[in-house]
């Protein structure tokens, strides 16, 4: 599949004007998360089932897919401002086809299909097994295409699910969605707008396709799911909880290590701690939303839990699994969030100390409630993510610190891009390592000793 985040800018627009479409070839330009990550390798694997394939970049391919986020305006502005640069090679070569994609897609195809006519096709998130059939049609007669539904909730159950491929080339780490959609509506949040109602693949799909991902050289794998540890709940075959899950997973052989994203914290319940401690296979780092410290804010928001709760799930973590490694989310500058609701984050950030967190400005939404809310300064937002992201940096600095002197395991990806002569790859707790060695160990599972600590991770040598 080919994926890039390099937007065509000005000075190489020239170069549509040097190249020639390669017929059947794509390009998918990604933005988002994990989920919007999974879904172009998907599209690459159905148009390759009609010969497409992938293009060495976006001047030449015939076929240009934008895969786009809707959870902040800035992706947004990057898809359309993207789309203008595109109706340059339009303009010049019609038998190019653009198509638009995901999330941004699925609440704002109308807006899409009124600013960027040169646009052939827009498809929703759960349409993408569509795009090879749609590409067919375009190729024998252009017409505009669009296909935007999402599934229907008949009682307690969704039995529309996504279809999926799942004969890829080897890959030594992959994602596996195992829900899609999303029940819980927080006011800032477009999810359940883009991407539907909650609804979890059954549990043989998803053991399958990792069985076969572990045949083709897999040995970690990352679940996904908006609620990831709600898996389960509305399944025809009967409640499956994620620890269960878990351990079925673990059992596959080549499986070596078990990742997931994103945990809700009211459901982070003592049974999947105590996965983490017996399960040598599941990974102990837990990436756990927290997104505010304050209880106003997170009601406001509407997350169902308080600062109290969630601290009490860090104890149960940290007691019953040490040395575990903890991650999370936050926003800064929700809507009506005073100056005391934010030294109340800063200091459950200090209090908690995360090993690392994701930080943002609020962004408003169009059609969630928290758009109509009253808003706080952008240059209040700012200072505010500025003096969180100092916070973590330091803590992040600290608790990799920690780490010098001990053994870790960690699998190996590759040649370091920033160490020569030096392989990376994590560890157990998701840290980035990197380590000189004299020998090949790509895709193997060693341990190294931790010797300096940096923000982004650490250095190490080869016990």
């Amino acid at each position: 599949m080919s994926s890039s985040s390099v937007l065509i800018r000005p000075s190489r627009i020239q170069n549509f004007k040097n190249h020639d479409c390669i017929p059947s070839t794509y390009f998918i330009q990604t933005w988002g998360c994990q989920m919007n990550v999974e879904d172009s390798e998907q599209i690459g694997l159905y148009l390759n089932q009609i010969g497409f394939k992938p293009s060495k970049d976006v001047y030449s391919a015939q076929l240009i897919i934008l895969n786009t986020c809707s959870v902040r305006k800035k992706p947004e502005d990057k898809a359309f401002s993207m789309l203008g640069e595109l109706s340059i090679i339009k303009g010049r070569d019609q038998d190019r086809i653009i198509g638009v994609c995901g999330c941004m897609a699925q609440i704002r195809a109308e807006e899409i299909r009124k600013r960027a006519p040169l646009v052939d096709f827009v498809v929703g998130t759960a349409q993408i097994s569509e795009i090879s059939q749609i590409v067919e049609n375009l190729l024998e007669k252009r017409t505009f295409y669009t296909s935007l539904n999402l599934p229907e909730r008949k009682g307690s159950i969704v039995s529309d699910i996504p279809q999926r491929q799942v004969d890829r080339n080897a890959k030594l780490k992959t994602f596996v969605p195992i829900q899609y959609g999303c029940d819980k509506f927080c006011t800032y949040c477009i999810v359940p707008a883009t991407r539907g109602r909650e609804r979890s693949r059954p549990t043989v799909d998803i053991i399958d396709e990792i069985k076969k991902l572990a045949d083709h050289g897999t040995k970690e794998v990352t679940l996904l799911g908006q609620t990831v540890n709600s898996y389960g709940k509305n399944l025809a075959e009967g409640r499956v909880p994620f620890s269960e899950l878990l351990l079925k997973v673990a059992e596959i052989s080549g499986i070596e290590r078990i990742r997931y994203t994103s945990p809700y914290p009211r459901d982070f319940k003592t049974d999947l701690i105590e996965v983490i401690r017996d399960c040598p296979k599941v990974m102990e780092h837990v990436h756990m939303p927290l997104q505010a410290g304050n209880n106003t804010v997170l009601k406001r928001m509407r997350r169902l839990y308080t600062v109290e709760s969630f601290k009490e799930i860090v104890d149960e973590l940290r007691s019953t699994v040490p040395g575990v490694s903890i991650t999370t989310d936050i926003i800064v500058g929700f809507p009506e969030e005073t100056e005391e609701q934010f030294q109340d984050t800063l200091s459950m950030m200090d209090e908690i100390r995360f090993d690392g967190a994701f930080m943002f400005k609020y962004s408003p939404r169009e059609g969630t409630p928290g758009a109509e809310m009253v808003q706080v300064d952008q240059k209040i937002k700012e200072r505010r993510l500025d003096d969180l992201i100092h916070l973590q940096n330091q803590i992040t600095l600290e608790k990799n610190r920690e780490m010098i002197g001990k053994n870790i395991e960690i699998l190996v990806e590759g040649p370091s891009p920033k160490i020569l002569n030096s392989y990376q790859g994590y560890s157990r707790e998701f840290k980035l390592v990197h380590f000189l060695a004299g020998r090949e160990l790509t895709n193997q599972i060693i341990n190294v000793q931790c010797e300096k600590a940096h923000p982004w991770g650490l250095e190490a040598s080869l016990t």
